[in-house]
């Protein structure tokens, strides 16, 4: 049976639809971006097949599995007609072994062209580990919180840059208060696939914007290979005034209901420090918003420089600007881009 190599996927995928016939747990769990989940197995009975594998035989696990896959192939044709192919659908399961094997026999057999991805979601995972373990010529927009950052980001992707939104893909914006306005965060390993897919068709000798994070964002975490990478690219520091700043982070925050805002301020408190929280929770149920940015920013900001001290001599752009202008502070940083090569 023909296969196809996960190099070569996202090739195939603008023409073909890809079917990845693991459990829904599997496909929860992490899957390629762009997959139909069509399982052989629902998580019960796979978990069968497999336990009959380890305590009884090979022989007693197929007759099981095909027991259970015969009444349903039917349905599995009628359900995979429904996607659109130009030269064939393609099919994948944990390894490219038996379960993808088998949904493309099936395919063949009533006339759906289908062939199997090489080695499966697992070749895919390897595929993807190798590609954040070249060198990447990352270049990353440091700043303090409520500087504009992703804002700036945004701006440079729609000038053409490449630009990977590392909190976009988490779904979680870095801090206590990332989750606010969010959908829920991927898993780690669905948060990877999902970010190599986004910088897969980089010129990676090229530079590649990202903006400055901790190795964790929420509940995800970033590929040990690209953070190290990271942490060793050129710094970009753009800062606002202070009053700026408070205006931009009210504007962000003042909408999201008092209760999720003092649950947020509560998650920091040892940090933030028990006379600050008691202020803060004040000032939040008057509705000071403003007042609560001061108090939040003064922990923020020495976390934040510490951090970028830790750097120094990776900064190769520093400006504070009395107000956003997306265009005047991408001029001056693709200058400092100019200079430094």
């Amino acid at each position: 049976m023909n296969s196809i190599d996960s190099k070569d996927l996202a090739v195939y995928l603008e023409r073909n639809t890809l079917i990845d016939v693991r459990t829904p747990d599997e496909y929860t769990s992490g899957h390629i971006p762009g997959a139909v989940n069509i399982p052989l197995f629902s998580n019960e009975e796979r978990a069968e097949v497999g336990t009959l594998y380890k305590r009884e035989s090979r022989m007693a696990a197929m007759l099981r599995a095909l027991e259970l896959v015969g009444p349903k192939m039917a349905d599995f044709v009628r359900t995979a007609k429904k996607y659109p192919y130009n030269e064939h659908l393609i099919i994948h399961c944990w390894r490219g072994g038996m379960r993808s094997s088998t949904f493309a026999w099936l395919m063949n057999t009533v006339g759906i062209p289908a062939v199997t991805l090489k080695r499966g979601y697992k070749g895919f995972r390897n595929h993807i580990l190798v590609f954040f373990e070249q060198n990447i010529n990352i270049k990353i927009i440091t700043g303090c919180t409520g500087s504009g950052k992703s804002d700036l980001l945004r701006h440079m992707h729609h000038m053409g840059e490449q630009v990977v939104d590392l909190e976009g893909l988490a779904n979680h914006k870095g801090s206590s208060f990332g989750a606010l306005g969010q959908n829920p965060q991927p898993t780690s390993e669905q948060f990877h696939n999902d970010l190599y897919w986004a910088m897969k068709d980089f010129d990676v000798s090229r530079p590649v914007w990202m903006e400055d994070e901790s190795m964790r964002i929420g509940k995800v975490f970033i590929p040990e290979p690209l953070w190290k990478q990271m942490r060793k690219s050129p710094l970009y520091r753009i800062d606002l005034c202070p009053e700026a700043r408070l205006n931009r982070l009210v504007e962000e925050y003042a909408c999201f209901n008092p209760a999720d805002l003092a649950s947020a301020i509560g998650r920091i408190s040892k940090r933030l420090g028990g006379q600050n929280v008691k202020l803060a929770l004040e000032e939040l149920e008057k509705g000071h918003f403003k007042e609560v940015a001061k108090i939040l920013l003064a922990y923020y900001d020495r976390t934040y420089n510490r951090s970028i001290e830790e750097r120094a001599g990776q900064v190769v752009f520093q400006r504070v600007y009395d107000s956003f202008n997306a265009d005047v502070i991408i001029r001056d940083i693709k200058k400092a881009l100019d200079d430094h090569l």
